[in-house]
């Protein structure tokens, strides 16, 4: 694999259409603990930039399995309150009944499209989204509808996905499938993980539904893909089944299949650190706003 085929701009998700509310949202939750742990290090990163305050109302914006929303509900205090939000009815049954196991009173989800929810209890002061605000069909929409649900002068705190070249843990995989299947090119701005990779594009987005004082700062980690601690092989099954890499070479005969799966392995095991897992690079922006 060449550094070219890496680094091409590909945006996996943007190849075939995503169903956050059926099958996506599905694929979370069988692999939400994998998930969870590639992630947490941007959530608390974001967490930490927010710096939530007693008393305060939060939305968590595409919640997920709900870790954020208590991790935000126990930083408001019980005066405060955390209200999860999703569009996967499957990921919100989850993340209710994982906060019913806690004895925490401060935290409500609910399901619904961001681009339209009216949530009880609004305008709340803050907004929180830790890759939930990429896959909007429509994001002057959506975001002139969630600035609706905030007090004037509330804040906005979103993680999104820097540049695809930046983000090597998702680009050298995709390296590796182009060399068997033919991957089409990335749309700029399009919905899919890099689809605010543009910060003057989301600047406009932001200020052309209300919000203001926009301010970013980058955070650089490394991914540990497939969970913390897994094996090369253990990555690549992660990958099969829960990643556009599966979908991209679901359509392949055998002999396509294990070769893409061979040259996958290879990779991780590049950069597989004992004990730690996959570790690969990743950058993310980090960004702020108010109403």
């Amino acid at each position: 694999m060449t550094n070219e085929a890496a680094t091409q701009d590909t945006d996996p998700q943007q190849l075939i259409p995503e169903d956050w509310a059926g099958e996506m949202g599905l694929k979370w939750l069988a692999n939400l603990s994998i998930f969870e742990q590639m992630i947490a290090p941007i959530g608390e990163a974001l967490l930490d930039r927010a710096s939530y305050q007693d008393g305060e109302t939060v939305i968590d914006l595409g919640c997920g399995g709900g870790a954020t929303t208590q991790a935000i509900a126990e930083r408001v205090g019980p005066s405060g309150k955390a209200v999860g939000v999703d569009i996967s009815p499957d990921l919100i049954t989850a993340a209710q009944a994982r906060a019913a196991a806690t004895a925490m009173t401060n935290i409500a989800f609910t399901c619904a499209d961001a681009s339209t929810v009216q949530l009880e209890e609004a305008p709340y002061d803050r907004l929180f989204s830790r890759f939930g605000s990429m896959f909007f069909e429509e994001p002057a929409r959506a975001f002139s509808n969630l600035q609706g649900q905030l007090k004037k002068g509330g804040r906005i705190d979103l993680a999104v996905w820097g540049p695809p070249r930046e983000n090597l843990w998702m680009m050298e995989m995709m390296g590796v499938v182009r060399n068997h299947v033919e991957v089409p090119p990335a749309v700029p701005r399009a919905p899919g993980p890099f689809a605010f990779e543009d910060l003057d594009y989301l600047g406009e987005i932001l200020a052309g539904s209300g919000f203001a004082n926009v301010d970013v700062a980058s955070y650089e980690g490394l991914q540990p893909v497939g969970g913390v601690g897994a094996s090369p092989e253990q990555a690549v099954e992660f990958a099969f089944e829960s990643l556009a890499v599966g979908r991209l070479l679901s359509e392949e005969g055998d002999e396509v299949v294990e070769a893409a799966r061979q040259g996958l392995n290879d990779l991780f095991a590049r950069h597989h650190i004992p004990g730690e897992g996959i570790l690969m690079q990743g950058k993310v922006w980090l960004v702020s706003a108010t109403s």
